[in-house]
């Protein structure tokens, strides 16, 4: 392999790399409710098409948030991500499963699964990959009654704040 097409690859790849960890990025921001995590993986002119909600990006974050205090808990996973990068402008599928743990308004737990796809267009501005426009499709969504739960009262429990276990550092903030 030639130094250029190895160069090129490498590009392509830390590219793929980077718009990966904005699609990780956006999962803890909205399982976690960090709207500052949330205001960076979108370009501040982004669009966003939730399907209940249609419009800006930064308006998203703001209605997200409020409709998420509903949850007790939500886990938002990607999967199966296709990227198609021309230059900067990348087409980018990815697989989701979103579980949102409530109170159901009759009473008594229900989880919300929900299973589509994020149907991205990421942009490189300044040298960086966002999010500029994004359309969920949902292929399918079900509420299922939750019986007998185990117990998680010995676990660190996880928290929808940057309180949150996995804001801590152990190991220093040293660059």
């Amino acid at each position: 392999m030639d130094a250029d097409k190895a160069n090129r690859l490498l590009r392509e790849l830390a590219d793929k790399q980077e718009i990966h960890e904005v699609l990780m990025r956006y999962c803890r921001g909205i399982d976690r409710c960090d709207a500052e995590l949330l205001r960076s993986v979108y370009h501040p002119d982004a669009s966003d098409n939730h399907g209940l909600f249609v419009g800006k990006a930064v308006d998203f974050i703001r209605w997200a948030l409020e409709g998420l205090k509903r949850d007790l808990s939500t886990k938002h996973y990607v999967t199966n991500e296709l990227v198609e990068l021309r230059g900067d402008v990348a087409h980018v599928e990815s697989y989701l499963l979103a579980i949102h743990h409530r109170t159901a308004r009759e009473g008594g737990l229900v989880d919300l699964v929900m299973a589509g796809r994020y149907v991205d267009r990421f942009e490189r501005r300044n040298g960086e990959w966002k999010i500029a426009d994004r359309k969920v499709i949902l292929d399918w969504a079900r509420i299922d009654p939750v019986g007998k739960s185990f117990s998680v009262e010995k676990f660190l429990n996880g928290r929808r704040s940057r309180e949150d276990e996995v804001y801590r550092r152990p190991w220093g903030d040293a660059d």
